[in-house]
């Protein structure tokens, strides 16, 4: 499950960098204020560093989604309970969360999402915005950052309201040209998609079951999936 992202600390600390948005909206929606949500995600991350968690994890060959999910709850079970209002690990962060997208995950839904529901939500959400990140940086190193800028919102439409007259004036191509640039964009945001998924799965796993579970996840966040 954690092959392509390693083992060594700097790797799992990555991990926890990458996937606290998801497992602090859960702590929030459990009705934990901002402050506390922040220490408890900070505290767990730090016990699964130190105490090697993710080892299980790989033994277990579970998905990483549904690993920390349940680690979260039998730590808000057990350690936090015993931690108290004090707080444990000398202050030790061991990922950064931004004060400000951390309470926007949480502003009011009208929806009234359960708890892990909110959870499946926010991993889906991550593994887009981990996609678009890998999507950004490779047209920055092709020189082509603006036209990643212009293209991205392509991802989030269907063909039939795509203005490709506009996105050709804007990238200075034709707009046959405009229409091919898209249509590899799309198909590249499919497969970097499902290989960030991948990367949560154990081996053998079945990706499209997976990616039918976070589509529908990602239906309560209004997000689609380019087809």
């Amino acid at each position: 499950m954690l092959a392509a992202r390693g083992h060594s600390d700097a790797a799992l600390e990555e991990i926890c960098g990458l996937y606290w948005k998801p497992l602090y909206a859960y702590v929030r929606n459990r009705g934990f204020p901002s402050h506390d949500a922040q220490d408890l995600t900070q505290e767990f991350f730090r016990l699964l560093l130190e105490k090697h968690w993710l080892d299980a994890a790989n033994q277990e060959r579970g998905r990483l989604r549904s690993f920390l999910l349940a680690a979260m709850k039998r730590f808000m079970m057990n350690e936090w309970r015993r931690a108290g209002a004090q707080k444990r690990g000398g202050g030790k962060v061991c990922c950064r969360i931004d004060t400000h997208m951390a309470e926007s995950l949480c502003a009011a839904d009208p929806r009234q999402l359960a708890c892990d529901e909110v959870f499946d939500r926010e991993w889906a959400v991550t593994l887009l915005d981990l996609t678009l990140s890998r999507l950004k940086d490779e047209f920055a190193s092709a020189g082509r950052a603006d036209d990643f800028e212009v293209m991205k919102n392509c991802l989030t439409v269907s063909h039939e309201i795509l203005d490709y007259r506009n996105i050709a004036l804007r990238c200075g191509l034709s707009e046959s040209a405009a229409r091919v640039a898209v249509h590899r964009l799309r198909k590249r945001f499919r497969e970097t998609y499902r290989e960030e998924i991948r990367q949560t799965l154990p081996p053998g796993a079945d990706l499209r079951e997976e990616m039918r579970y976070l589509a529908t996840a990602l239906a309560r966040q209004g997000s689609l999936i380019p087809e």
